[in-house]
């Protein structure tokens, strides 16, 4: 199992001919999920600092 969503992310790239079967899915539609998905989801998390950067770094 995936520790993140970046993992998961990953993984699909990797791995995602079990999706293009039966034409559920396009090689397209895939490729636009996953762009949205890191660029609307992932990234932005990724530049924020988490609650406990705050703590270690910010915090006096």
């Amino acid at each position: 199992m995936p520790g993140s969503l970046e993992e998961a992310l990953s993984a699909i790239e990797a791995d995602h001919d079990y999706l293009l079967r039966g034409d559920v899915f396009t090689k397209d539609v895939l490729e636009e999920w996953l762009d949205f998905k890191k660029n609307k989801e992932l990234n932005p998390v990724r530049m924020r600092p988490t609650p406990h950067e705050f703590f270690l770094y910010y915090d006096i």
